[in-house]
C-alpha cells in the first residue's frame, strides 16, 4: 500500500495497547457596506506612528471612492468556496495585474469571524530587516483610512522571540504590506493588523518566527497572510511551468518541499527567471503556522500572471497565486457516510485477504473525498485485534480508511495477521481526526475530547481521545502514559516537548 502524509501510527486503547490523510463554490451575498466616499481616520492613533501610503496613485487608485469601487469590482466577480481560511497566500503587484487574483483569497475572508490579520512579507528594498521586524504601534494609512495595528499582539510577538524587533525604518516605501490593506478594509473593516517583514531566508529564522506566532495566536480570531508574488520575469510559457510546480509544492503543506521545489526550478537556468516566489520565506512561515493552527487542507483558489493582463508583456511575466489553508471539522459526516466508510473498511480487508489488492471505489461524495487523518481499530470479542492510522494524509478519506483497515488487519506488529475466517468475528471502529493544534497551555486539554500527539528528541507517541476515558486517567496520568507510549521517560511532558491536540469523530459497527 502507498503510505502518504505522516508515517503509520499505532494507537493505544488500553495499557497493553491499541498500538499506534474544495467543495464546489457556493454563491454568497456580500456583507460589505457601501463605501461612503470619505476616508475614516482614527483620532486615537498618534500621527507619528501612522505609516503613510507609498504606492497609492501608482499601484492602486488614490481616490477613495475609485479605490473602493475597484476592490469591490474584483471581489464581486469571485464566488467563495466552502471554508474560511486559517491562512492565505496572496500576490502584491499593481492592481491591474494582481488585483483580480488577490480577490480570490480575500473573498474567502468575507463574512468570517476575524479580529486581526497578520501580514508577512519579505523586504523588497533596503534597509533590510535584521532579521525580522514587526510594526508594533499606530497603524497603516490607505486612501480608505487608517488600519490600526493590534499593538498587544505585536508586542507579544516581539517578546516571544529575540530575533523579532520593531524597526520602523525598514517599512518605509515597502509595498507588500500596503497593497493588501484596501482588500482587508473592504472584507473585514473591523480587522486590526500585525505587519511583519522578513529580511532572511534562513531556516532557523523561519522556524523561529513560526514558533513565535504559534505561541501568541492560539485563541485569537486571526488570519495569517503571506504576501508574495510567484515567478519573476520568465516567458509566459515558462511561468506556467514554474508557477504550477511552486503551487503544487505549497499544496503539499510541507514547507521543506516548497524550498526543494524552488531550488530545483532555479537550477534549471531558465531564461530570465529571477525567483520562483519573492516572498518564499513568508510563505514557508505561513505554511508552518497554518499547520500548527489546524489547517489540513490547502486549496489553490486562482492563478494568473501579468501576461494575462491587457497591459501585460508575455515575453517577461510575473506569476500570481491565491492559496487558502483551512480545515473541516470531523463532525460533519452523515450517518450514510459513516455507514459507507465502515462497509468500505470491511470490504477492503476481505478483498485484501483474498487477493492482496484493495478494490477501487468511485464517488463524488465530498464528505468521502475530504482529506483528514483517520485510524481504524479492530476488536475481537471486545479485545483489541489491531489499530493503525495516520494523523494526516493526502489521500481522500474513503481511500485512507480502506488502507488503514487493511494495515490494522495485517501490519499491527503486536498481532499475527488476521486470517480470512477470523474476519467475521471482528468489529470495526473508525476515528476521523480533526487537524492538529499546537498545545501552548495544558489547561487547553479536555479529557474525553482531546487526543494528544507528543514529539521529543525525534520520538513520537499518540493517543486517541477515547483512551484516557477507557483507562480512567486524569490529565497527569494521560501525559505520563503518552510519554511512555513515545518511548520517553514518564516525566517528559514537563520538559517542553512539542504537544499537539486533536478531536475525533468515532463510530463503529454494532
Amino acid at each position: 500500500m502507498k503510505k502518504t502524509g505522516m508515517s503509520l501510527l499505532l494507537c493505544m486503547l488500553f495499557i497493553c495497547g491499541c498500538t499506534a490523510t474544495p467543495a464546489a463554490p457556493t454563491a454568497q451575498p456580500s456583507p460589505r457596506a457601501p463605501f461612503t466616499g470619505t476616508a475614516t481616520l482614527s483620532s486615537s492613533i498618534s500621527p507619528e506612528w501612522i505609516q503613510p501610503a507609498s504606492v497609492a496613485g501608482s499601484w492602486y487608485p488614490a481616490d477613495p471612492q475609485e479605490l473602493a469601487d475597484t476592490v469591490d469590482g474584483y471581489l464581486n466577480v469571485v464566488t467563495a468556496v466552502e471554508g474560511k481560511p486559517i491562512a492565505l497566500v496572496v500576490p502584491h503587484a499593481g492592481y491591474p495585474f494582481s488585483g483580480p487574483v488577490a480577490a480570490y483569497g480575500f473573498k474567502q475572508m468575507e463574512g468570517g469571524d476575524y479580529e486581526v490579520a497578520v501580514i508577512i512579507a519579505a523586504d523588497h528594498q533596503p534597509p533590510i530587516s535584521n532579521p525580522i521586524s514587526v510594526w508594533a504601534k499606530g497603524g497603516f494609512a490607505t486612501p480608505l483610512g487608517v488600519v490600526p495595528v493590534d499593538e498587544d499582539l505585536a508586542q507579544a510577538l516581539i517578546k516571544a522571540e529575540p530575533r523579532i524587533s520593531f524597526d520602523s525604518a525598514v517599512f518605509k516605501g515597502e509595498h507588500p504590506i500596503e497593497i493588501e490593506l484596501p482588500f482587508i478594509q473592504r472584507v473585514c473593516p473591523a480587522c486590526k493588523i500585525v505587519p511583519v517583514l522578513m529580511g532572511t531566508e534562513d531556516e532557523e529564522d523561519i522556524q523561529a518566527l513560526a514558533k513565535a506566532l504559534l505561541a501568541v495566536l492560539p485563541g485569537r480570531k486571526a488570519v495569517v497572510i503571506a504576501s508574495s508574488d510567484l515567478s519573476h520575469y520568465p516567458t509566459y510559457k515558462d511561468a506556467l511551468s514554474v508557477d504550477h510546480a511552486t503551487l503544487s509544492a505549497i499544496e503539499t503543506g510541507n514547507q521543506e518541499q516548497l524550498h526543494k521545489t524552488t531550488v530545483q526550478m532555479m537550477s534549471q537556468d531558465m531564461s530570465n527567471l529571477v525567483t520562483c516566489a519573492c516572498g518564499e520565506s513568508a510563505i514557508r512561515v505561513t505554511m508552518l503556522v497554518a499547520q500548527g493552527l489546524g489547517a489540513d487542507r490547502v486549496t489553490t483558489l486562482h492563478y494568473a500572471n501579468s501576461g494575462d493582463s491587457p497591459q501585460g508583456d508575455k515575453s517577461q511575466v510575473v506569476g500570481y497565486g491565491a492559496v487558502m489553508f483551512w480545515h473541516n471539522q470531523p463532525s460533519d459526516l452523515t450517518n450514510d457516510q459513516k455507514t459507507t466508510l465502515l462497509k468500505l473498511a470491511r470490504e477492503a480487508i476481505s478483498t485484501y485477504l483474498t487477493s492482496r489488492k484493495i478494490s477501487d471505489y468511485i464517488t463524488d461524495d465530498l464528505g468521502l473525498l475530504r482529506k483528514s487523518g483517520a485510524f481504524v481499530t479492530l476488536k475481537e470479542k471486545g479485545e483489541l485485534r489491531g489499530c493503525i492510522g495516520q494523523m494526516q494524509s493526502e489521500l481522500p478519506l474513503y481511500r485512507l480508511v480502506q488502507e488503514m483497515a487493511v494495515a490494522a488487519a495485517t501490519q499491527d506488529p503486536r498481532f499475527q495477521p488476521l486470517a480470512k475466517p477470523e474476519l467475521s468475528q471482528v468489529t470495526i471502529e473508525i476515528s476521523v481526526l480533526s487537524p492538529l493544534q499546537l498545545v501552548t497551555d495544558l489547561k487547553q486539554i479536555e479529557i474525553g475530547k482531546h487526543g494528544l500527539l507528543i514529539e521529543q528528541n525525534g520520538q513520537r507517541g499518540v493517543f486517541l481521545p477515547q483512551v484516557p476515558v477507557e483507562q480512567g486517567w486524569d490529565l497527569g496520568a494521560y501525559l505520563e502514559n503518552l510519554c511512555y507510549k513515545a518511548g520517553l521517560p514518564g516525566g517528559c511532558w514537563q520538559n517542553n516537548p512539542t504537544l499537539y491536540s486533536f478531536t475525533a469523530l468515532v463510530f463503529g459497527e454494532k
